[in-house]
């Protein structure tokens, strides 16, 4: 596997674009779903808000185009964030973002904390299984092992985000049932 490779050869263009058109997706996917990032779950993309995340983004496209297996990474699990986003962002846009946040809250306070990580975790596990499974029987081929490591990255973010967004749901309604007993 390639190291590294040179600005402007053919495969750092190749990577570029890769990168461009996944983190472009999930950019975009976000503004759908989110236009004023109140349903962001990223705390560093929501305190960076759009003008600086898009700045960050592209400097980070140009930067890792130079290596082809972290720019795979990068692109796969983008891409698959962003289908992700565009799954639900029909939703929050119909509803508007805050009311969707409060639609969510309220399904989580009406859900077990254990049934609700058992599906968050089985869904992050078998995702990542893909990947891993990748990965495994792919160990010396660059784009399949990326892509694989892609798929399980995209697997271990999604589970971090969605519940630490839940927990912080749970906690925020915790706290307004504490202060209504006041």
């Amino acid at each position: 596997m390639e190291d590294s490779v040179p600005i402007g050869s053919f495969t750092y263009g190749v990577m570029l674009a890769l990168l461009l058109f996944g983190r472009g997706m999930d950019l975009l996917s976000t503004w759908v779903a989110t236009p004023n990032l109140a349903l962001e779950a990223n705390p560093i993309a929501k305190k960076l808000g759009w003008k600086w995340g898009v700045i960050v983004n592209l400097g980070m496209c140009g930067y890792f185009a130079t290596w082809p297996l972290p720019a795979i990474v990068i692109a796969t699990t983008s891409v698959l964030v962003a289908a992700r986003n565009l799954q639900t962002a029909w939703l929050a846009r119909a509803l508007g973002e805050l009311a969707y946040r409060s639609w969510i809250s309220a399904r989580f306070a009406q859900t077990r904390w254990g049934l609700y990580l058992f599906c968050v975790w089985g869904q992050a596990l078998l995702t990542a299984a893909v990947g891993g499974a990748l990965m495994f029987f792919c160990p010396l081929q660059l784009v399949p092992f990326a892509v694989g490591m892609g798929i399980v990255t995209y697997a271990a973010a999604v589970a971090f985000y969605t519940v630490l967004a839940a927990w912080r749901s749970r906690r925020t309604l915790a706290a307004m049932a504490y202060s209504e007993h006041l």
